[in-house]
């Protein structure tokens, strides 16, 4: 084992801490949201029930089934992928392995999903007026702030650790 192995070990934990958290506010709204309308927050924020098939913002949401194999297949993959990138670069640089631990973690999270329900469990709806944001969850949050960490590193925002 490398010296570094503990630091990669600490992503690893970090990454299911995000997932467990994930799974648990998952499981929260189901039992609370189950069969129940939509519950105002705050007057921009609601939280509803929603199963996504599809990806995301429901995109293939009306697929007829296939894109279940696909995704899961997809998200497997990209875990994957997202483990070796992160074994490989988490020595040197900060903002590219926390974008790689939340994108890891939110690709988990919703690849849990996918497996045991066949849907992903959303929850989280922001709305102007009669403008709604498509509903999310945690995993997606954390897909989406990993992102803008790994945009931010390609543009060396983030420093490097060596």
């Amino acid at each position: 084992m490398q010296k570094s192995t503990p630091k990669y070990l600490m992503y690893i934990g970090l990454t299911m801490v995000l997932v467990g958290l994930d799974q648990w506010t998952k499981q929260i709204a189901y039992q609370n949201l189950l069969g129940q309308p939509p519950i105002d927050v705050l007057p921009i924020l609601q939280w509803a029930l929603v199963f996504n098939r599809g990806a995301a913002f429901g995109f293939l949401n009306q697929a007829g089934g296939i894109q279940h194999y696909f995704l899961v297949g997809f998200a497997m993959v990209v875990s994957m992928v997202l483990l070796v990138w992160l074994w490989r670069s988490f020595t040197h640089n900060r903002f590219l392995s926390w974008g790689l631990v939340m994108v890891l973690a939110g690709a988990i999270g919703n690849l849990i999903d996918r497996v045991v329900y066949r849907y992903v469990i959303d929850f989280i709806y922001f709305h102007y007026q009669d403008w709604y944001f498509p509903a999310f969850n945690i995993a997606d949050s954390a897909i989406t702030l990993g992102a803008i960490c790994l945009i931010a590193d390609s543009f060396r925002f983030g420093g490097r650790d060596q």
